[in-house]
């Protein structure tokens, strides 16, 4: 069952009133400094509200302490500390009937509000390549090509050299889920490049008619480019410094004409 949509609940502390979602707020004694959190997620296999999975999940001392997982229908424990909570929590009927609950309540229920929109959303990426070494002709060359900022997720990404696509020395990064509910992803290639190589990053997603081609080819540098400059004006002025020399011995031979040895 893939993640399609992640709802995270309130989280409640040890103490105190209720704080909003997302927040957390610590307990301080002279003794002790730790941290409790809930957390609630649902997950819909496909994107559809028919298969749905609800996980709680507590949190103590930033180690999960116990999980009720709707696919198990009961807690689970995941650290020592916990493992008495747990069994006192699977004894519980109400307890349990409560937990399985709310996968229509929480899950379904916040479906039907937030469903629509994210079935109909649709962010094109956006997609660039950049090369890992200054000296793009030298030796051994590290492309990446980044396709960010897109909706939904999964994304097709190939490389191609001279219209041929790649497979060797090719590498991805796993899909990141950045906050303002886009992705990015990442596509490697290690290469050898040669000038009049081209390199293509092509790019597929749901939202595109067409793949995004973006194209690069190597470069001389400026360094290297300010070297051949400086050898090929040093090899003209060597050229004209032998010509003038040489024009200069020959007026001066034909000035002075060789004499007949004294008899």
């Amino acid at each position: 069952m893939g993640p399609g949509l992640g709802l995270l609940g309130l989280v409640w502390m040890l103490v105190g009133a209720p704080l909003a979602p997302g927040a957390e707020r610590r307990l301080r004694t002279p003794d002790a400094h730790f941290l409790v959190q809930e957390k609630f997620e649902c997950r819909f296999a496909n994107g559809t509200a028919g298969q749905v999975r609800y996980v709680y999940r507590e949190t103590y001392d930033r180690q999960e302490c116990w999980r009720f997982d709707s696919r198990l229908g009961r807690y689970v424990a995941l650290a020592p500390l916990c493992e008495r909570d747990v069994e006192r929590f699977n004894r519980d009927p109400h307890e349990l009937a409560v937990r399985m609950a709310r996968v229509d309540s929480y899950c379904r229920h916040n479906y039907g509000i937030l469903g629509g929109f994210l079935h109909s959303r649709q962010v094109q990426p956006t997609v660039m390549i950049s090369p890992t070494k200054a000296e793009p002709l030298a030796h051994h060359t590290l492309l990446l090509c980044t396709a960010a900022g897109y909706y939904p997720s999964e994304v097709d990404i190939k490389w191609l050299k001279n219209g041929q696509e790649q497979t060797e020395g090719v590498g991805y990064a796993d899909e990141i889920q950045n906050g303002d509910w886009t992705f990015l992803t990442q596509a490697m290639l290690e290469t050898v490049p040669e000038r009049g190589d081209v390199y293509a990053c092509q790019v597929e997603h749901s939202s595109l008619t067409d793949p995004i081609t973006v194209q690069w080819e190597p470069q001389t540098s400026d360094s290297a480019k300010s070297k051949v400059w400086t050898g090929a004006v040093g090899a003209v002025l060597g050229v004209v410094f032998v010509a003038v020399g040489l024009y200069l011995y020959l007026k001066n031979r034909k000035a002075n004409p060789l004499q007949p040895p004294a008899v």
